[in-house]
């Protein structure tokens, strides 16, 4: 029970390492874990504030993490773990690598702002 706990506690983090917020990485793995489901369910088992999960769901979905059926009421569900993690890993690759694009950029940057305060004091 107890490596139950610690496995779902690492996953969580690194959801959350990855990009997802923490309100995010929890909607997320309930939909993944419980299946389809209706907001105001969320809203219930996860005791979190209507607006926090919508806002959570939300943003899922333009992350591309959570899909909808064309129902009303509305069902939301995951698309499966490793896809979301395949996603989330490609997100954060770009991220880096855009980041080492403007390195030199950013610390011309940081030098010329440096010594123009220096300047000013």
């Amino acid at each position: 029970m107890e490596a139950e706990r610690v496995s779902w506690e690492r996953i969580f983090k690194a959801l959350v390492s990855l990009g997802l917020s923490e309100i995010d990485a929890r909607v997320y793995i309930h939909l993944a874990t419980k299946g389809p489901a209706l907001a105001r369910n969320i809203i219930e088992e996860l005791t979190v504030k209507n607006s926090q999960v919508y806002r959570s769901l939300r943003h899922l979905q333009d992350k591309g993490t959570v899909k909808t059926n064309n129902e009303h009421p509305t069902k939301f569900s995951a698309l499966p773990f490793e896809e979301v993690l395949d996603m989330l890993i490609e997100l954060k690759e770009e991220q880096a690598k855009t980041l080492r694009e403007s390195r030199e950029e950013l610390i011309c940057s940081w030098q010329i702002n440096k010594r123009e305060k220096s300047e000013d004091n």
